[in-house]
């Protein structure tokens, strides 16, 4: 059962459906929500306002939601559905009601500096487990999905590499192991390969990966480093497909890719595109128990 929020008044800045569909679960909670750029349909309308910009939206509120992809290195918070620019100034932060909570999925460099120079407390969502890994169940199965698509062999019986073991590649793994995939997990931490193995698939070092790269089939990296380079790419085969989940970039060298007739993809932000409701009622859960927690002292 989520919290309630009864007479807390909440701003949602900007976003994408998954921002809709949390909205909508804030409303249902008892709380007002104020919106800007945001599509009509998160449910609960009769609670939610629709602002003209962003300077209404945030006078006199108790928290504001930020989009989970936060603001681009120009300020602009993303907002695909609003038609204009949203741009977040550091004149608009120091209109926030001082000590607020502003809830973002993740703050990136510009947002954390301007926030650092306004006084404002950040909680960055997508870095807390109770969030990320049930996020990562939306990750794995869009990942799945976009590999069914392309690949001209079903995900059973093909040969899979997940490269990382953080939330998202620990729950792909799992679901490539349970559809049938031949699954081996590249991983640097001995711990890691050793639930690997418990879990019954194969554990990899990043240094036998060239090695065994050929037999590759689909490829999905989790890891926000180039660690699919030119040197790795240059050894899978060009029928394979690569999708990369890691934040943009990604980890991967995607000209040397284009060169080598490899396809690969980039697909971070896969639970807003495949799944955002369920997608904004994991952040809307989250963000509903930090604010009775702080309204009750902790």
């Amino acid at each position: 059962m989520q919290p309630s929020l009864e007479g807390v008044k909440i701003a949602v800045l900007g976003g994408d459906a998954r921002e809709r569909a949390l909205a909508g679960e804030l409303a249902l909670s008892g709380a007002a929500v104020k919106v800007v750029g945001l599509p009509a349909g998160g449910g609960h309308e009769e609670r939610i306002t629709a602002c003209k910009c962003l300077r209404e939206a945030v006078d006199n509120v108790q928290a504001v939601v930020l989009p989970a992809l936060g603001v681009d290195e120009k300020g602009h918070l993303h907002c695909p559905s609003a038609g204009r620019p949203l741009i977040l100034t550091e004149e608009l932060l120091l209109r926030f009601p001082a000590g607020i909570p502003v809830f973002v999925g993740i703050a990136g460099r510009l947002l954390t500096e301007m926030a650092g120079r306004c006084g404002i407390r950040l909680i960055e969502l997508l870095k807390m487990d109770e969030v990320a890994i049930l996020n990562s169940i939306p990750s794995a199965e869009g990942a799945i999905q976009m590999a069914m698509e392309r690949l001209p062999v079903t995900i059973h019986g093909c040969s899979a590499f997940v490269l990382g073991f953080g939330r998202t590649g620990c729950t792909l793994a799992r679901m490539l192991r349970a559809i049938g995939a031949k699954t081996r997990v590249v991983a640097r931490n001995p711990a890691h390969h050793a639930r690997i193995r418990e879990m019954g698939l194969e554990p990899l070092s990043y240094r036998e990966l060239p090695g065994l790269v050929k037999e590759a089939e689909v490829i999905f990296n989790t890891v926000p480093a180039l660690v699919l380079t030119e040197d790795v790419l240059s050894r899978v085969p060009p029928s394979a497909l690569i999708i990369d989940l890691a934040s943009a970039p990604g980890g991967t060298d995607f000209k040397a890719a284009e060169r080598l007739g490899i396809t690969a993809v980039l697909a971070p932000g896969l639970p807003a595109r495949v799944a955002p409701k369920t997608a904004g009622q994991i952040l809307a859960r989250t963000i509903a128990g930090l604010i009775v927690q702080e309204r009750c002292g902790g």
